[in-house]
């Protein structure tokens, strides 16, 4: 098995005091020490100091002071620092993820994943450093010229979430730095560590090109540090990612001071399994989405909505599959499901099964926790599926936990109505070989999530598509497509190159 303090050491931080980070300079804040316990055996892994406000006002005059030169970079030389910190994060690829892997707890290949997207990100950031693009349109005036540009927003802070503790972060602070912005990064502090790693790793890239200190920041603390951010007006914009419940206290926050904010909150995914579905390419897809990271995505599988005529058929695959499943270390390559992030994690798990059983489901897979030495964390829970309504109540919220529901349908219509009928919109799936039943789930009067697909689970978006959902799930758009635009702020310039000034609309105004 991996020695982690080996990976500590060549990721640099195996001295864990520093908590915190503007450009190439570190330090101890006055704070206390947040300790940081893998949930894979219950051991600490070290400690990062937690910031003051003093230690805070510090990062953001620092990252202010970034901003003034960075934007002034042109794009294209931002974009070729960011292309050095990819290739940075190649070398440690292996390292980085498997300390994401056991910090986290998610599998090792889903912890080289994630370092693998940080590095497609990096990629698809510099190419769109020489793509920022604005518009032209004629003017109704002669000898007029009018055009759209964007400018840096200036500092973006980001708060990032324990499941995903550096993928989501490089979506928002590559895309920001290409696009002229400085980065103050609030990690989970649940996963404290990985962040102080990215820093360490992409340190050097930012001292040999000179960049500024300040235009990448690292402030590790807990919900305080959140709301510093979210109520200074010096931050342009907030990228928050984690429960609708905690994005719905940052965007009020913002709000209040007419800041822009970017959420990315909870999903409540499903997947429409039609009587015309492969159910080879169906079941994998679907067991994949459920217990993946072990039910701790965003966009993990929650619901399964089955055409009554394969019902009992999919029910059998399922329970097959579900035997099947490994659990364990993550970093044993062959297991398929690690732990939960920590106990207050699996009392979640429990206290949703009950609410299950006392709603009315039945357990095809039980629930179950598991102990003793191998699992002596306590956090291992085993993957369950019950037949459930959608009604339920507890069904209609989101568990961070792989608990599959399993629900019937008659109807193409009733299904899609089923899918929809739940508060969140971020992530939806059907499989189904019918060319007009997909067309239908993917029309106006389809699926309402941010995200539908085809043949393949809820799970696993790839960046060069703008990822994010409706409804409680924020609205915010991250990663690909156009999503750099919410990095930027769009100004429109006339330019009169006549010698006359003609007022738009035909008005005439005239003084000596």
């Amino acid at each position: 098995m991996t020695d982690i303090k080996i990976v500590l050491s060549k990721l640099g931080i195996q001295d864990l005091n520093n908590g915190l980070s503007t450009g190439q300079k570190s330090w101890v804040g006055d704070g206390d020490v947040i300790e940081s316990y893998s949930p894979v055996d219950g051991r600490k892994i070290g400690g990062a100091s937690q910031a003051e406000y003093s230690d805070y006002d510090i990062v953001v005059k620092k990252a202010g002071e970034a901003f003034r030169h960075w934007r002034q970079v042109p794009a294209p030389k931002r974009g070729e620092v960011v292309r050095q910190i990819g290739e940075e994060l190649r070398k440690y690829k292996e390292e980085l993820g498997t300390l994401v892997s056991y910090e986290m707890g998610k599998s090792l290949a889903e912890g080289l994943g994630e370092v693998q997207e940080m590095i497609d990100i990096a990629d698809f950031a510099v190419g769109l450093s020489r793509q920022l693009y604005g518009l032209t349109m004629h003017s109704e005036r002669p000898q007029h010229r009018m055009y759209e540009q964007w400018h840096p927003l200036g500092i973006v802070g980001i708060i990032s979430a324990f499941n995903f503790p550096v993928a989501v972060w490089s979506w928002n602070a590559m895309l920001s730095w290409v696009c002229g912005d400085v980065c103050i990064w609030k990690p989970s502090e649940k996963t404290p560590l990985t962040a102080l790693a990215c820093q360490h790793i992409i340190k050097t890239v930012l001292g040999n090109n000179q960049v500024p200190e300040g235009v990448s920041c690292v402030v590790t603390g807990g919900r305080e540090a959140g709301e510093w951010l979210a109520a200074d007006s010096r931050i342009a914009l907030i990228s928050a990612t984690g429960s609708t419940r905690m994005g719905r206290a940052v965007g009020e926050v913002v709000a209040r001071r007419l800041g822009r904010s970017l959420l990315e909150l909870g999903g409540n995914n499903a997947i429409i399994v039609t009587q015309h579905a492969d159910l080879n390419i169906a079941i994998p897809g679907i067991v994949f989405g459920a217990v993946g990271t072990a039910g701790q995505r965003c966009t993990s599988t929650r619901r399964i909505i089955v055409h009554e005529d394969i019902y009992e058929d999919v029910k059998k695959r399922l329970i097959q599959a579900y035997s099947q499943l490994k659990i364990g270390n993550p970093l044993d390559p062959e297991i398929h499901v690690g732990p939960l992030i920590d106990v207050e994690a699996v009392k979640a798990y429990e206290k949703t099964v009950q609410k299950v059983k006392e709603a009315g489901g039945a357990f095809l897979v039980e629930p179950q926790l598991l102990g003793g030495n191998d699992f002596s964390s306590g956090c291992y829970v085993v993957p369950c599926i019950a037949e459930v309504a959608n009604h339920f109540e507890i069904v209609q919220q989101e568990t961070f936990a792989p608990i599959l529901y399993l629900i019937k349908y008659i109807t193409l219509d009733e299904a899609i109505d089923i899918q929809n009928d739940v508060p969140q919109g971020l992530s939806s799936a059907i499989f189904t070989l019918n060319i007009r039943e997909s067309e239908q789930f993917l029309s106006q009067g389809g699926s309402d999530c941010g995200i539908a697909n085809v043949n393949i689970g809820t799970s696993g978006a790839e960046i060069g598509g703008a990822f994010g959902g409706e409804k409680e799930t924020g609205g915010g758009r991250e990663s690909g497509s156009d999503a750099w635009k919410a990095y930027m702020r769009r100004q429109t310039n006339t330019i009169n190159f006549g010698n006359t000034l003609p007022l738009a609309q035909g008005i005439k105004f005239e003084v000596d």
